[in-house]
């Protein structure tokens, strides 16, 4: 099958977000497997939260006001200075520094992660910028994913085209640790398939395991 022929994944991230790192993990793995083409865009764990900053714990809450900002700020500008082509690579980077080695989402992993795409070093002076140059940007990213699924998730968010071309859009699935091969193909096939039936809301259970980056 032709690259043009693929269908089209929307996959929105946030690279502070461990679950959305495994869950994209995933899909890159499907790609191998189905003809499907992976097409990166950002969302904010700092806006969804926004509305309701007060109310979270503290810990999250110094989380989400200050270091939740920063990473994406990078990732952003180098989105609107350098094209979407770069969002991928970007984030693999980024992701890789903060989850699976474990720097979390400093100015070093940030700055670690524009060497190894080649990317200008002076993105990082975005790292801090308070009055953020591309906020309209992040913000019209942010929504656009949110607004398939409702405010009442997180990240990431994935829309495929439905058989009669609409978007099926979905949060998750969250998944550790990513799977690879066909039971990443199995895992894709029925999340389309529960995803596409009209009347479906959700399916949950409980684990108390954290994201395992063991295979990554």
């Amino acid at each position: 099958m032709s690259e043009s022929a693929k269908t089209p994944v929307d996959f929105w991230f946030d690279p502070l977000c461990p679950w959305a790192w495994m869950t994209s993990r995933w899909v890159l793995e499907v790609e191998k497997v189905r003809d499907i083409e992976v097409r990166w865009h950002i969302m904010s764990l700092a806006v969804l939260n926004e509305p309701k900053i007060d109310e979270l714990p503290e810990e999250y809450r110094e989380l989400l006001e200050t270091k939740a900002w920063q990473p994406i700020r990078v990732v952003t500008a180098a989105w609107q200075k350098h094209g979407s082509e770069i969002l991928g690579p970007l984030y693999t980077a980024l992701g890789t520094r903060i989850h699976n080695e474990g720097q979390g989402p400093t100015r070093e992993a940030v700055v670690g992660a524009l060497a190894d795409v080649g990317l200008p070093a002076d993105l990082i002076d975005y790292f801090d910028q308070k009055d953020f140059e591309f906020d309209a940007e992040l913000r019209a990213s942010h929504k656009e994913g949110i607004d398939k699924v409702g405010q009442d998730v997180g990240t990431p968010v994935i829309a495929v085209p439905g058989d009669d071309g609409e978007q099926i859009a979905f949060f998750g699935p969250v998944v550790t640790p990513a799977p690879k091969g066909e039971e990443a193909a199995r895992l894709w096939d029925g999340t389309l398939a529960v995803a596409s039936v009209p009347g479906f809301y959700e399916i949950k259970r409980t684990r108390t395991k954290g994201p395992d980056f063991s295979n990554l």
